[in-house]
């Protein structure tokens, strides 16, 4: 059934969402990325996520009965066999963050608090920050209230359940022993480069237009991508990618989902926005980029290469100055510091000048603020993102859906985890592709960009994994 939603009776949806009441706590898993892509292995429901949070955390989360899906003049959710639908106004965010708050009222007290997973698609930020015409009419946001959640840490496996069919399906999984192996049929060396050379002359064009823009006052900078869809042959294995991936990768968070349309398979460099229960909230701008490969003197060197290159440091410090305006906007006066400037920090295949931005919500504020203020990252889009963003919608082909948006963890309780999609295989219907952009200047050029874009592709590309015929 449908039936209309006002903003004051999100309660009606939230209520129908059901407890975790169920739970159980085990010995710690040896592996903890192995046993999360065990999880996802096991086809446990329609839809599931595993997210990597900080600290060495992995999250498994299955089952599909609940869910949001915001689109940019309506919004979807559904619980307990119900469905209902209510119209946006053309603001997506605040619908689905009123609809996520009243979790709080129905699981915040209680139940540990309920949490929930998802994506924001890259084309929210034009609702946000710039033109609506160009946000299209796909789904923007999407969040899955799971039937039973899995927390792996280094001391324990903490399993929580709906009801008690769920705990005995997940807790008898995990007792099995690790049977499945990665598919012997990797990628190839020489399939890896044609693939991240792909579509480069295009790309080097849509740099120079932009170079072309800045010199002439329309911006300061834009993160320029390319997309690269993979050739017809076996599908791809998402989770043993995904593990033959994280195996390789050193990235600030990581995930494996199929939920709401999308599947992927990612090693995120950094988060767009992190909030805690007690208020402080933090971001993580990377810009600047060197490669990074077996040899460490070879690497030490490009480290040097990258702390002293004007125009690397110039890309940064704008980021690192947007993203204090940003934070700003939502902390309380004098709150704001960065914690961290222009460190380098190993990012699989490639090295970056990295910061980190902290603060402290205002009263009025909650973690949807901090997000809408700096979602999307600044190193997916650009100074100023308004402008950043019509330039990317002249330059760049297509929408970019999934890439350059999010994808978090959250709780009724205020929490917010939220990392930029980055370095990520990504499947949207029959298509699976990688994508990668690099920070375009005043000082580009087309051949360094295009090679900044290969270098980040070899992140993921060389860890595909593929489907037995």
């Amino acid at each position: 059934m449908s039936t209309g939603l006002s903003d004051n009776t999100w309660d009606s949806w939230a209520g129908s969402v059901p407890p975790l009441q169920r739970s159980t706590t085990l010995g710690p898993r040896h592996d903890p990325a192995a046993t999360s892509t065990r999880l996802a292995q096991a086809e446990l429901a329609d839809q599931y996520m595993v997210y990597e949070a900080a600290g060495g955390v992995w999250h498994f989360a299955a089952g599909s009965a609940v869910s949001l899906t915001a689109h940019p003049t309506t919004i979807t959710a559904r619980a307990a066999g119900r469905t209902w639908t209510c119209p946006t106004g053309g603001r997506p965010l605040t619908a689905f963050a009123a609809a996520l708050s009243a979790l709080s009222a129905v699981h915040g007290a209680h139940d540990g608090g309920r949490h929930f997973y998802g994506w924001a698609a890259f084309e929210l930020a034009h609702i946000l920050h710039a033109d609506p015409s160009d946000a299209g009419a796909g789904p923007l946001l999407h969040a899955l209230i799971p039937s039973v959640e899995v927390t792996l840490t280094g001391d324990r496996t903490v399993v929580r359940a709906v009801d008690d069919a769920w705990l005995r399906k997940v807790a008898d999984l995990l007792a099995e022993p690790t049977t499945r192996q990665l598919p012997a049929d990797g990628t190839t060396p020489e399939v890896t480069e044609r693939t991240v050379a792909a579509g480069t002359a295009a790309y080097g064009s849509a740099v120079s237009r932009t170079v072309a823009d800045i010199r002439a006052g329309l911006l300061e900078k834009a993160v320029v991508s390319r997309k690269v869809p993979l050739p017809a042959g076996p599908p791809v294995d998402f989770p043993a990618t995904y593990l033959a991936g994280r195996r390789a990768n050193t990235p600030a968070r990581s995930y494996l989902l199929d939920i709401g349309g999308y599947r992927a398979a990612g090693f995120s460099p950094e988060t767009v926005v992190e909030v805690g229960e007690n208020g402080r909230v933090s971001t993580q701008p990377l810009a600047g980029t060197r490669a990074r490969g077996a040899d460490p003197a070879e690497n030490e060197r490009l480290r040097t290469e990258l702390l002293t290159d004007p125009k690397e440091i110039h890309e940064h410090a704008v980021s690192v100055r947007l993203a204090w305006d940003e934070m700003a906007a939502v902390c309380r006066p004098g709150s704001v510091a960065a914690e961290e400037f222009m460190a380098v920090r190993p990012r699989g295949s490639v090295q970056h000048l990295a910061s980190r931005v902290t603060g402290r919500l205002r009263t009025e504020a909650g973690p949807w603020d901090a997000f809408a203020s700096l979602f999307p990252a600044i190193t997916a889009t650009g100074v100023s993102k308004r402008s950043a963003l019509q330039a990317l919608a002249r330059h760049e082909e297509g929408l970019r859906g999934l890439y350059g948006g999010a994808v978090f963890r959250g709780s009724a309780g205020g929490a917010l985890d939220a990392a930029l999609v980055l370095r990520t295989l990504i499947g949207e219907g029959e298509e699976t592709y990688l994508r990668a952009g690099a920070g375009v200047t005043a000082q580009s050029s087309p051949e360094r960009e295009t090679e900044e874009t290969c270098e980040k592709l070899r992140s993921v590309a060389p860890h595909l994994r593929f489907a037995p015929h």
